[in-house]
Order: structure tokens, then C-alpha cells, then sequence
């Protein structure tokens, strides 16, 4: 099927009321500009985000396993793949994955690996919720905040650091500087979490990007909502590697506002969630 086509597809299967233009249209644009412009990259360094991305992803399954429910894992995909079509990146395939374990996180790997975990499903009440959830993922991908941070680069022209110009060897050097940038990566998702500037950023790409596919902007808040209540049940890796709940809550709710996502038309498919969850347990 041609990408068109299966575009298609996916919005006739969410059934996706797409919202009028946003309130502050110009902050949409600006939005899509800026995005835009820090795409411009040559294809061996996107290939080599892939690559990459395709490690870090392996390392996360290896710690957690796959979920396997195809039903439960089709819809994820679905909501991601509408997701995906807001985001100005047409070069990389995003791929959506459950993992099996009663943790409450969701992951990104670079190069387009989503990953949302059983645990925090359960604690979702509508698809709004996952909207924001995996877009907020993937706003770390968008923003290439792994790839910024670790000098990701696939050629030598491009390279910036010293890991950059190895990285895409084939020599022992080149190999464990790659081991050693996928550990630094993980420790990024496990161990000490994005700097407080990129977790903000990608909050305020989520509200972006669910207001766009026609969801409710504000899924992401009734999600941080319902978590600060439980910290410590299920949330510690959240809780360490994040911040807190109250400084993500209110910088969502600045950005509704000011990017005039707090009018229009939108939907958090109730149901449908609540439908899928129980159809597929």
C-alpha cells in the first residue's frame, strides 16, 4: 500500500474528527518552521540515527520484553501512526511497541522506536491519553534530543566531536565508542533522564501534535493528574528520571493556552479506549 493510501486507511479506521484551525494559527506555523529546520540532515546521519536507534531499541525489549497482544499492539500503532503525520519527520518510520511490564513509562529510542509500557496503559481512561503520551515521545525523536546530546553523526563531514567521525566505522575503536554512546543513552532513559529544558520541549511538541490529529490537547494533563496521586506505585523510574508532575502539568497547561489549543473541537475517544482495553484483554 502507498503511504497515501495507508494514511488513509489509519484515519478511516480511528474515525478521526480533525479540529478547525487552531486559535493561534501562526503557532502552528512557526511550530512546523522550526521543526522543519532542524531536519536539515544529510542522509548517512539519519541513517545513522536509525542504526542507532535500532540498538537502544533491542536494549530496552532485552529489559522488559514485548507485550504480546497483536490486537492491543495494532491499536497503539494506529494511534501513533495519526500522530506521525503531524510531526515533519517523513524520513524515518515511527514504529509503537508495548512492553511487558507493570512499570508506568514510555520510552523513545532515536530514529522513530516508541515504546509505552502494560503498566501505564492500565492507568490510562481514554485515547487522548495515549495520544499524549506517545507524542510526548515523540517529541524526544522530532527534537533529536538523544542525537543532539550524544553527537549522533553519520559521516565525517558532518561530525562535530570525536565520537561523531567514529561512529559509523567498522574498526574496534568505532565499535565501542557506538557500545559506549548506546549505554550513555540508555542511562539517559533509565538512570538521569533528559535535561528539564527537553522534557518541556517535548510537552509542549505532545499538546502540539494531539491538537493537530484532532485529539484533546489536554489528555497529557489528566494522565500527569491521575500519576501524581500514586508516585511511588509503579512510577519510580518516572518519578527519578522526570520532572515532577506539578512543573509538567503547568507548563502544558501555559501552552494550551497560549498556542489557542484550549477552543475547538476535539476528541478523547472514551469509549472506543475503553472498548479496545476490555476487547483485548
Amino acid at each position: 500500500m502507498k503511504i497515501a493510501g495507508f494514511v488513509v486507511a489509519v484515519l478511516l479506521a480511528l474515525n478521526v474528527q480533525f479540529p478547525g484551525p487552531l486559535a493561534a494559527a501562526e503557532s502552528e506555523a512557526q511550530f512546523r518552521q522550526r521543526v522543519s529546520s532542524n531536519n536539515e540532515l544529510a542522509t548517512s546521519d539519519i541513517a545513522e540515527e536509525v542504526r542507532f536507534g535500532r540498538e537502544v531499541a533491542a536494549r530496552v525489549i532485552a529489559r522488559y520484553g514485548l507485550y504480546e497482544n497483536p490486537a492491543l499492539t495494532k491499536y497503539v500503532n494506529l494511534v501513533g501512526h495519526v500522530l506521525a503525520q503531524t510531526t515533519n519527520r517523513p524520513e524515518i518510520e515511527f514504529r509503537f511497541a508495548i512492553l511487558n511490564t507493570d512499570e508506568i513509562n514510555a520510552y523513545a529510542a532515536p530514529g522513530g522506536y516508541i515504546f509505552i509500557t502494560r503498566g501505564a496503559m492500565v492507568r490510562m481512561q481514554d485515547e487522548s491519553e495515549l495520544a499524549g503520551v506517545l507524542a510526548h515521545e515523540m517529541g524526544h525523536i522530532v527534537e533529536k534530543h538523544v542525537v543532539k546530546e550524544l553527537g549522533i553523526k553519520g559521516t565525517d563531514e558532518s561530525a562535530a566531536a570525536g565520537l561523531a567521525s567514529l561512529i559509523g566505522g567498522s574498526s574496534q575503536s568505532a565499535r565501542t565508542a557506538f557500545a559506549q554512546a548506546v549505554d550513555r543513552a540508555l542511562d539517559m532513559l533509565f538512570k538521569n533522564g533528559y535535561k528539564r529544558e527537553d522534557e518541556a520541549q517535548a510537552d509542549n511538541d505532545a499538546v502540539m501534535f494531539c491538537a493537530l490529529s484532532g485529539y484533546e490537547p489536554g489528555g497529557l494533563v489528566k494522565y500527569f493528574e491521575r500519576l501524581n496521586a500514586i508516585k511511588g506505585k509503579g512510577t519510580e523510574v518516572l518519578d527519578r528520571t522526570h520532572p515532577s508532575y506539578s512543573d509538567r502539568i503547568a507548563w502544558l497547561k501555559k501552552a494550551i493556552v497560549q498556542d489557542g489549543m484550549d477552543s475547538g473541537t476535539y476528541n478523547n475517544f472514551k469509549v472506543r479506549f475503553a472498548e479496545t482495553i476490555k476487547s483485548s484483554k
